[in-house]
């Protein structure tokens, strides 16, 4: 029975992965417009934060949404198929839970935000 249900998890993901993100491209907001000195600001600000994230998962799609309105290039990062992402996940924020946004202070420390709600918020905060 087990199997079974394994394989109609896996059969729901395989048809809706691909209409989850023609959905995303499909939705994406365009960036707030801003000059080129504010962008260049906003660049460097992202630098320094990194998104782990699954690429069909509906919680790390609403925070790439936010990632586009916003204009921010943020590096994300594949937790699922990537070992060393996954490796860093777990280790740096103690948990194996997408999306996670790994933001790097002036001072060196580390800030792990889990929660797609928590990270946008964050984001409108701090860039909005």
């Amino acid at each position: 029975m087990k199997i079974i249900i394994r394989y109609c998890f896996r059969a729901a993901r395989l048809i809706l992965t691909p209409i989850m993100l023609l959905s995303e491209k499909l939705t994406t907001p365009s960036p707030l417009p801003r000059s080129p000195e504010e962008q260049h600001a906003l660049d460097q600000a992202a630098d320094k934060l990194a998104l782990y994230q699954f690429k069909a998962c509906p919680f790390c799609i609403k925070v790439r949404k936010e990632l586009a309105r916003q204009g921010l290039n943020v590096e994300t990062r594949d937790a699922r198929n990537n070992p060393d992402h996954r490796t860093a996940l777990q280790a740096g924020g103690g948990k194996l839970k997408v999306p996670c946004l790994l933001i790097q202070h002036d001072d060196g420390q580390e800030e792990w935000l889990y929660e797609s709600t928590a990270i946008n918020s964050w984001l409108q905060a701090r860039f909005g």
